[in-house]
């Protein structure tokens, strides 16, 4: 089966720039070539069978909302980029922590907006979606800020004398609890659409000064960069990671391709997880 969903652009409130995937993702599940003993073998497999999925979008952030879920369907591998909207949903969000329960209104076909939930660090919050005959949940805890003290840059020579900078972040990471963390970067505005998600199996409790790696060099002498960490639950993590193996963003492509991981029930793609974010900004100097 070979099907394309997009994930598109997630906005918490209008004055902030908060990340997020906004590409078309071919999610590869095709025809196999396989070498055995110098044999070679094609399977052919039907890329326009398969039945369309759900794909869920949203982020409860720490800043103030409304928040936004967006919801689609996949289309086969050979379909133009039109992705159907969902409408009509119903979509529930409640705070489990305090109870607030939030019922989400269609300001365009298939983008919801909260009225009433605040994101607070500490605080659990639930999705509940209905369409059709088809109810979808998924559970997620907003965690505290983790420090993020500030964006240096790392230069390194090439032969020539050419300069490759790269952004470097520099954070205290909480000892004893795991954390997990994401990251957006832009250069002059412009969002770099490399996948940096991090877990601290490695580094729990250390300060951490890491280098983000980009398949290509997009930051030169005085660019204006900005970074965005997303300090979130596992499920955000494991998200993140996995698009990056799906895709092969920013590193080579997995060699299984699948769907990334959803936290989301009844099988279908995409995400609802919170975050605490905070954004640095640096001159490259």
């Amino acid at each position: 089966m070979k099907q394309k969903i997009f994930i598109g652009k997630i906005i918490a409130g209008t004055s902030n720039i908060q990340p997020a995937i906004n590409l078309s993702i071919s999610l590869l599940m095709s025809a196999f070539l396989i070498v055995l003993g110098g044999c070679k073998k094609v399977i052919d497999v039907n890329l326009n069978d398969a039945s369309p999925q759900i794909v869920v979008e949203g982020n409860i952030y720490n800043t103030a909302g409304p928040y936004t879920l967006r919801i689609s369907k996949t289309v086969n591998y050979s379909a133009d980029n039109q992705f159907p909207a969902v409408t009509g949903a119903s979509v529930l969000v409640k705070d489990i922590t305090d109870g607030t329960l939030d019922t989400l209104k269609e300001s365009i076909p298939g983008l919801y907006l909260t009225k009433k939930i605040k994101g607070v660090s500490g605080h659990e919050y639930q999705l509940l979606l209905t369409t059709g005959a088809q109810t979808y949940t998924a559970n997620t805890l907003l965690p505290q800020p983790v420090p993020f003290d500030s964006v240096s840059f790392e230069k390194l020579s090439r032969p020539g004398g050419k300069i490759d900078w790269y952004a470097v972040i520099n954070y205290q990471d909480p000892a004893g609890v795991s954390n997990y963390y994401q990251f957006t970067l832009l250069v002059n505005g412009r969002k770099i659409n490399n996948t940096f998600a991090f877990e601290d199996r490695l580094s729990d409790g250390k300060y951490v000064s890491r280098t983000l790696r980009t398949d290509s060099t997009y930051i030169s002498l005085g660019d204006s960069v900005t970074v965005i960490m997303n300090h979130m639950g596992k499920e955000g993590y494991q998200f993140y990671s996995t698009y990056f193996q799906v895709t092969g963003n920013g590193s080579l492509q997995s060699i299984s391709p699948a769907n990334p991981i959803s936290n989301i029930s009844n099988k279908a793609l995409g995400y609802f997880f919170a975050s605490a974010t905070q954004t640095r900004k640096a001159v490259a100097k």
